[in-house]
């Protein structure tokens, strides 16, 4: 595989290929852009995907210049839409942006990169300058976009400031000067507005390259933090392999594909034995958790999030840490109550439902009947289920 191959292998699409591909080949070192929108506090698996391309072309010697979109966080990205995102507050944006890095990182070599962020230059535009390059687009341009037309065809307001979210996105890669920009394959109408931006300010267009979108733990809908469905990157070893080994099975290859280092051949030969039915899912999937919890944590964790991982839910012992909680010193418990208050129920009615399913134990116990009350002892482990635990500290 050539140089250019290994570097364009998975993409979407990749905007011009025969040029790319000539500057790949050339061993020129290309200024390589990425930005992202500090619009939630963590990054979760669906960002890795770009990151790890992004570290991929680093490895091979070019410039992976990250964008911090500390303005257009403000506005939201449009792409996949159906309305009008609500505008952040400064501060959010800042907080945000605050954690960003350091998630970032546990993919890319902070040493070998140029972190920018918009406020550099927006925090200047005057008028004229607004004005400049809005003149780098035409209304019907910047609504031939999917999610505006559907918008429109549906009666639902589409904002002045959200036509401009790919023209400031587009600015960007006038700003750092950018060889090529990657992102997601939803993106795409952003990054080639982004080469008529830099073609306005006479600037050569950067080359696009886009990445597949990374489904959830739903296997259906794109990874996102609002669906519920996603594997956020800051979370612990532990709660990431349990997170990944509810997957779908359907889904192992592709998580493989797009979240390690696995090769085609790899994924060809694990392919075929799946299919053969000579390898079992569940281990093929806590192979594949392992390998994506030590891409972000190292080999050592993710062998002890495995580890603790079928403790708990193939031989039914308890977490190996428990969280304490502190109770009032009462003679006697309801069980419902001591469930609220240990916050392993919602409610009264939830606690006595849990009881009656024979799913509630109280110092290696089950409690049979919510009706009879209980002792608490000093250092009793109060369970739900077979990972759901809390030890007591009366008092």
């Amino acid at each position: 595989m050539s140089r250019a191959q290994e570097l364009l292998r998975g993409l979407v699409n990749c905007e011009s290929r025969p040029h790319l591909e000539r500057r790949l080949e050339s061993g020129e070192r290309l200024r390589v852009k990425w930005g992202i929108d500090p619009s939630a506090p963590d990054l979760h698996l669906g960002h890795t995907v770009p990151m790890r391309l992004l570290r991929r072309w680093q490895a091979a010697g070019h410039l992976p210049v990250l964008v911090i979109g500390d303005y257009t966080a403000r506005i939201g990205d449009p792409s996949g839409r159906s309305a009008t995102r609500p505008q952040l507050r400064t501060e959010q944006v800042e907080a945000n942006a605050r954690t960003y890095l350091d998630q970032l990182f546990c993919v890319v070599d902070p040493d070998q990169v140029e972190v920018r962020r918009q406020s550099e230059w927006y925090d200047g535009f005057d008028l004229a300058q607004v004005l400049r390059l809005a003149n780098a687009a035409t209304v019907a341009q910047l609504l031939q976009r999917a999610d505006f037309e559907q918008r429109m065809r549906a009666r639902l307001p589409v904002g002045v400031h959200e036509l401009f979210y790919p023209l400031l996105q587009g600015y960007d890669s006038v700003a750092v000067e950018a060889d090529v920009e990657l992102g997601g394959s939803d993106q795409l109408f952003n990054l080639l507005r982004g080469r008529e931006v830099q073609i306005a300010y006479g600037q050569p267009p950067q080359d696009i390259v886009t990445v597949p979108l990374l489904e959830g733990l739903d296997g259906e809908r794109k990874m996102s933090k609002s669906l519920g469905n996603a594997v956020a990157v800051a979370d612990p070893p532990e709660q990431q392999f349990g997170q990944l080994m509810s997957l779908p099975d359907q889904l192992i290859l592709r998580y493989l594909e797009l979240l390690t280092d696995a090769s085609p051949e790899q994924l060809s030969e694990l392919r075929r034995e799946l299919d053969l039915e000579r390898l079992n899912p569940r281990d093929a999937k806590a192979s594949m958790a392992q390998l994506v919890v030590s891409g972000l944590h190292g080999e050592a964790a993710a062998l002890a999030a495995r580890e603790e991982f079928f403790r708990v839910h193939r031989d039914h012992q308890l977490p190996s840490r428990v969280a304490e909680v502190r109770l009032p010193a009462r003679p006697q418990w309801d069980p419902r109550d001591l469930l609220v208050a240990a916050e392993l129920a919602r409610s009264r009615s939830e606690a006595g439902r849990l009881v009656s399913a024979g799913a509630v134990q109280l110092g290696g116990s089950r409690l049979a009947d919510w009706r009879r009350p209980v002792t608490v002892e000093a250092g009793d482990v109060l369970q739900v289920g077979s990972h759901r635990a809390v030890r007591l500290l009366p008092g």
